[in-house]
């Protein structure tokens, strides 16, 4: 495994027991867990909620990580909304996840500069959001990049359900790219390492730190 390898937790809440509010605990403890851990990214991937809802959430991940912050200001984990540049915009997040049918990263950005907002934590860029892009194909993680992303996903690597998956063929070029690619579906610790040996930067999951303790995962896949 390799020591720079990129982490990158997407969050479902719904995957953890209880009511909605044991899960929404649950999550955040696993938020603190990451960040801790030294995890590079979260997505805050919660699509079945509404705005007010997600919103309320992410202000609730945003309060959590700047405590961590104001403890260990050793602590960079950036969060990431899902989709939503107003909700971003709103809590301050320090970017978002786009869809591969979204807007552009550049149209992104531009509803970030005029907003006048950004990430406050970022202090090398504060006004530029982080944007991360979902890709399928190699064309797509092109596009990604040449758009302004500063990253992408690349999945699904692996067997995810009915979806059937790209393969680490596909992997290895879209990691020609000039731009980092995390492989993510159906990533596991026993197939993490062929990923990295195919060219991705790193490794985006839900599942592989949601079901492990997060420590352990990153001992793992850092070596």
């Amino acid at each position: 495994m390799a020591e720079s390898c990129l982490l990158y937790y997407i969050t479902d809440r719904s995957a953890f027991p209880g009511d909605e509010r044991s899960q929404r605990n649950r999550l955040l403890e696993k938020i603190v867990e990451a960040v801790r851990a030294g995890v590079d990214y979260i997505q805050l991937r919660e699509k079945d909620l509404s705005t007010r809802e997600l919103e309320s959430l992410a202000r609730e991940v945003v309060t959590v990580l700047a405590q961590l912050r104001t403890e260990n200001p050793e602590l960079a984990t950036a969060l990431l909304i899902n989709s939503r540049c107003d909700v971003a915009l709103a809590v301050q997040a320090d970017g978002v996840h786009l869809r591969g049918d979204d807007i552009s990263p550049q149209e992104a950005k531009a509803i970030w500069g005029e907003c006048g907002a950004g990430a406050p934590t970022r202090a090398n860029s504060p006004r530029v959001p982080l944007i991360a892009v979902s890709c399928h194909s190699t064309a797509e993680v092109g596009q990604a990049a040449s758009k302004g992303a500063h990253l992408t996903t690349f999945a699904p690597v692996f067997e995810k359900g009915d979806v059937r998956p790209t393969g680490l063929d596909r992997l290895r070029e879209a990691c020609q790219e000039t731009i980092p690619v995390l492989a993510l579906g159906g990533v596991t610790f026993e197939n993490a390492s062929s990923c990295l040996d195919a060219g991705a930067a790193g490794i985006g999951a839900i599942r592989l730190f949601q079901e492990n303790n997060i420590a352990s995962v990153v001992k793992h896949l850092r070596g």
